[in-house]
């Protein structure tokens, strides 16, 4: 018995789009490298809080266990002298709570993308050295922690974009495609106009006139974000609406709602699918502009565009530019090679040696 009969047997299928979609995908090493690598990065800074803080993970003090980590502590807690929140940067609270019988289990970087070390050998931005593997920005923030943390909103900031990007335009083109005649007229219309604006200079005056904040810069991309998932929509709505097996089931009379999710968008969802690595490197591009020019996330939020701006004023900082733009490329790199990963797998065209049609 063959493998193919005995997935068959076993009530699998060895064979369905799904699964060839997927070995194509995998056929692919360098797509498929960059989503491990990316995936790898993403997890990474999740752990932003453990890998990179200013507080330490445990300590043990005066047979006592604190967890400064989740815990706001006063100094006077570690034989400081003022109640307020500790500096575990402070070299005397350090002596205190790793001598004798003590214990301090600090990450592997010890500073938070807020932290300022008033403690620092070298004037702001200060080169790489020891204590700051990547250096610091020029308020003598570390600049590995700011990157760690500015990826890990990049990323989630991408990914909500991307997914009210993909839902806009999913709704808008299907009802355009769908119902076609005038109503695709009238839609078309619209996306015409709406596609024409100059996109940058609303956002832009948008940016400004409010409050800066990451739910409005997510409104503002997502306005202008769909327009392209609607349009690979609309053409497969309109391929789809007049082959057999839609006409079969409005004979069966089926609604017109019921056959658009039930029947038709799941036989389209392959360039929507496709566009999704290219969204987020569109929302992460965007982003990144706004936070240059000063009108993206708020002050204080670790941010790309921030660090490039910074690079740009402090021009003798290197290290500021350098290691931000080579942040930049590699997520976006990685992202456009799984999109091109992602629109061969789905090529119906495209066949390995042991797919069966």
């Amino acid at each position: 018995m063959n493998t193919s009969v005995q997935n068959q047997v076993k009530g699998r299928a060895p064979n369905s789009p799904a699964r060839r979609a997927w070995r194509r995908f995998r056929s692919n090493r360098l797509g498929y490298c960059s989503l491990l690598i990316f995936i790898f990065i993403f997890v990474i800074s999740l752990c932003a809080e453990i890998l990179s803080n200013d507080k330490p993970l445990v300590v043990r003090y005066n047979g006592q266990w604190f967890f400064p980590v989740v815990q706001t502590l006063p100094e006077t807690t570690f034989g400081g002298d003022f109640p307020t929140p500790t500096d575990y940067l402070d070299p005397q609270i350090r002596k205190n709570i790793t001598s004798a019988d003590n214990f301090a289990l600090y990450p592997l970087n010890p500073y938070h993308h807020r932290t300022i070390n008033y403690f620092a050998k070298n004037p702001n931005p200060s080169r790489p050295d020891a204590d700051n593997l990547m250096g610091t920005d020029d308020k003598g923030r570390d600049l590995l922690a700011r990157l760690l943390y500015g990826f890990r909103i990049s990323v989630f900031f991408a990914l909500i974009v991307a997914a009210v990007c993909t839902v806009l335009g999913v709704l808008y083109g299907a009802i355009q495609g769908y119902f076609a005649g005038w109503t695709d007229i009238a839609m078309e219309r619209f996306n015409e106009i709406w596609g024409a604006m100059p996109k940058l200079y609303l956002l832009i005056i948008l940016s400004a006139l409010f409050a800066p904040s990451f739910a409005l810069l997510v409104i503002l991309l997502s306005l202008f974000g769909w327009l392209g998932v609607a349009a690979y929509v609309r053409a497969e709505f309109l391929k789809n609406r007049t082959l057999d097996y839609v006409r079969a089931a409005k004979a069966l009379g089926q609604s017109d709602w019921k056959i658009m999710w039930r029947h038709i968008l799941p036989n389209s969802l392959t360039p929507v699918v496709t566009l999704i690595p290219f969204e987020m490197a569109g929302a992460i591009g965007a982003l990144t502009s706004l936070d240059f020019l000063g009108l993206g996330v708020p002050p204080g939020t670790p941010s790309l565009g921030e660090l490039l701006n910074q690079g740009k004023e402090n021009l003798d900082a290197w290290w500021i530019s350098l290691s931000t733009f080579g942040v930049l490329v590699v997520m976006l790199l990685l992202l456009i090679l799984i999109g091109d990963a992602l629109r061969d797998a789905l090529d119906p065209r495209k066949v390995l040696e042991g797919d069966e049609r």
